[in-house]
């Protein structure tokens, strides 16, 4: 199963991406590797640009979560898409900040923002800073009026929904580190102390339910949710807030089991039930943010290794070890997440065995995947990881002192390296002797 619309076959049973051979990729670049196809991503961001219009009419703001992955191009990419970008950190801010992109469309998110990077949003004048709780209100209070600033802000709602999707990425429900509880009334405290607060201006709300969900009724829920609560917010403090951030967790296809809905399908149905509640409301339709991350860049990617080992232990498996792992993709480890792998050389051929994959690291638990099904395998192939471009490099380590990969961005037969491969001298760089 081929999950992506930039991944194919060629003449010589090859898998591509974007056109080009995959084998050939690993041969020139060297592996382990992460290759991106352009037109995926930029296809990506057009189709959610376009279902804002269609939707909305154009009433809104598709915003990148640039958490999935973040680079320099990738900011350039999506800036030139005409996207918003969602950040996360000082370090993701300042890096679409050095290819200038608009501050404007920056939405800063965390659960912990330091106050350097809060005074860092402040001055460069971002147009979003997505608060998370008291604390952090009061201090981007005094930031902005010590820097006689205006700091734009949204709060960071939980509307109490069940995503339906693996505990550690469910972020919507009252037990959660991010955001205001509506149930216990925290939620509209919080709106009236940020209402009366000195140097910032409270632009809307904002919530997100949970990563990589295949089920629309819970956003349908949120937003509908969400837009009640605005509709209690004027009626108890006689302001209409303009905007409505519903986040994103749009799932994507890994595996033959994943069955995700269309992402037009998604907005036609979350726009009804906004403009349903907020007519019964007798309130004006919020301009609608949403912030897509992993379904723009997830499919666009995938990573290609060089098999070392193939140890067969009779009655029990057989391991498929190669030359990344953990380092390049802690997701296995950490979420049991699944993915679909293949012999890049034999991409056509039937998978004809289920094998672990297993990485490099001095770790029992460093794998990639178990019972995968695979095509014969020997040492020296090209393997192929689908679905890589999200949550991949942006997580990757150098535990044991491993270099990261590089990443390749293909469009059409250019082919082009948009992040380098570290080297040793890197790795001890910033060591004091």
């Amino acid at each position: 199963m081929l999950n992506a619309r930039c991944l194919g076959v060629n003449a010589a049973g090859h898998l591509t991406i974007g056109g080009r051979d995959t084998v050939e990729l690993a041969q020139t670049y060297g592996t382990p590797l992460y290759v991106m196809d352009e037109n995926e991503i930029r296809g990506n961001c057009r189709s959610y640009r376009q279902s804002i219009d269609k939707y909305y009419g154009g009433r809104g703001l598709v915003a990148y979560a640039s958490k999935a992955f973040n680079c320099k191009a990738i900011c350039r990419i999506v800036m030139e898409e005409g996207l918003g970008l969602d950040v996360v950190s000082g370090g993701e801010l300042y890096t679409a900040m050095s290819v200038g992109f608009p501050a404007d469309r920056i939405i800063f998110h965390g659960n912990n923002k330091s106050p350097d990077e809060l005074a860092m949003a402040i001055s460069y004048g971002v147009g979003r800073i997505v608060v998370d709780n008291i604390v952090e209100l009061h201090l981007i209070s005094q930031l902005a009026k010590s820097k006689k600033e205006t700091a734009h802000i949204m709060l960071r709602i939980k509307p109490g929904i069940d995503a339906h999707t693996h505990n550690f990425v469910r972020t919507g429900q009252i037990d959660s580190k991010f955001g205001f509880a509506l149930e216990t009334g925290e939620a509209m405290e919080a709106v009236k102390t940020a209402l009366a607060a000195p140097g910032v201006e409270l632009r809307g709300l904002h919530c997100h339910i949970g990563s990589q969900i295949f089920d629309v009724e819970p956003f349908e829920l949120a937003a509908q949710v969400m837009a009640d609560f605005m509709a209690d917010i004027r009626d108890q403090t006689g302001v209409a807030l303009a905007e409505l951030n519903l986040g994103g967790g749009f799932g994507i296809c890994y595996t033959s089991d994943n069955d995700p809905p269309a992402y037009d399908s998604y907005m036609e149905r979350v726009s009804q039930a906004v403009k349903k509640t907020c007519q019964q409301r007798k309130m004006e339709t919020p301009f609608i943010l949403i912030e897509p991350g992993r379904s723009i860049v997830g499919p666009a990617g995938i990573t290609l290794y060089r098999v070392g080992a193939v140890k067969e232990i009779p009655g029990v498996r057989t391991y498929v070890s190669v030359d990344g792992g953990m380092t390049d993709n802690p997701r296995y480890i950490l979420y049991q997440s699944q993915y679909t792998f293949t012999v890049a050389s034999r991409a056509a051929d039937a998978k004809v065995q289920g094998v672990t994959v297993a990485g490099k690291c001095c770790e029992s638990g460093d794998l990639l995947g178990e019972n995968v099904p695979l095509q014969e395998v020997h040492p020296g192939d090209i393997l192929a990881v689908l679905a890589t471009g999200a949550y991949n490099y942006s997580m990757a380590s150098n535990y044991n002192r491993s270099c990261r990969p590089p990443v390749v961005l293909v469009n059409g037969q250019a082919a082009r390296v948009i992040i380098r491969r570290e080297t040793y001298e890197d790795l001890i760089r910033n060591d004091e002797e």
